[in-house]
């Protein structure tokens, strides 16, 4: 029987896309008015080179993506001229202005009555690679626990995320199932960890480890019944 659902956050149960440019809008505004020029001397392929030098200094920050991000802000404030210590404290403010509106989420309009309808007989988990907290969104109040991925120093599909989910299961994976959209990371992860999972997807794709596909976060409730109903008989 599941008593345990998890979802992915982004994608499957809002649009990152509008959070994102909101997000990214907000660290340039501080860094327009605070240090200009690191606006100005940072082109696509320059952003490009920064990032692949913090991450081959710290290799570890591939599964830490809010302290990689400041780590490539303080890496181009210090390009840009700017002292170390003074760089640190910058790309920290500058990341308080972007995560502060990472978090203004667009919900699919199904998303809210699908999780107020579960949470009432199911526990319910959130596993992102992300750095959003569900917490600080209009649906925080539905979720008993949640794991990202720069929290347990891997990210989906290897199976971190899920075998600490499976610990509220008592390690019963028969009692767990995942929905996301990503088939690499979702999918393929929950395959890897023995756990049963859900595609959100509205491409009409099929797949071999995904146990079973929906194209509309709607179909969730009557297929949990469904399987539900196959366990008891």
């Amino acid at each position: 029987m599941i008593k345990v659902i998890t979802f992915d956050l982004d994608d499957t149960l809002w649009d990152v896309r509008p959070a994102l440019i909101k997000a990214e809008a907000a660290q340039n505004s501080w860094l327009k008015a605070h240090y200009p020029q690191v606006l100005e001397a940072l082109g696509s392929e320059d952003l490009k080179r920064v990032r692949q030098h913090v991450l081959a200094k710290n290799p570890q920050l591939a599964h830490q993506i809010s302290a990689f991000r400041q780590a490539v802000l303080q890496q181009s404030l210090e390009e840009s001229g700017i002292a170390p210590a003074e760089a640190q404290w910058a790309a920290e403010e500058a990341f308080a202005a972007f995560i502060a509106r990472r978090h203004d989420v667009a919900l699919y309009p199904e998303s809210e009555p699908l999780l107020e309808e579960l949470s009432r007989d199911y526990t319910l988990g959130a596993l992102t690679n992300g750095n959003a907290d569900v917490t600080k969104t209009p649906l925080g109040r539905f979720f008993d626990f949640a794991l990202k991925a720069e929290e347990v120093g891997a990210a989906k599909p290897e199976p971190a995320l899920f075998n600490h989910a499976l610990q509220r299961v008592g390690g019963k994976a028969s009692a767990l199932i995942h929905i996301g959209d990503s088939h690499d990371h979702d999918v393929i992860g929950a395959y890897r960890a023995g756990i049963r999972s859900v595609w959100f997807t509205q491409e009409g794709l099929s797949s071999e480890y995904a146990d079973h596909i929906i194209s509309c976060l709607t179909e969730l409730p009557n297929l949990l019944q469904r399987l539900q109903t196959a366990t008891d008989s």
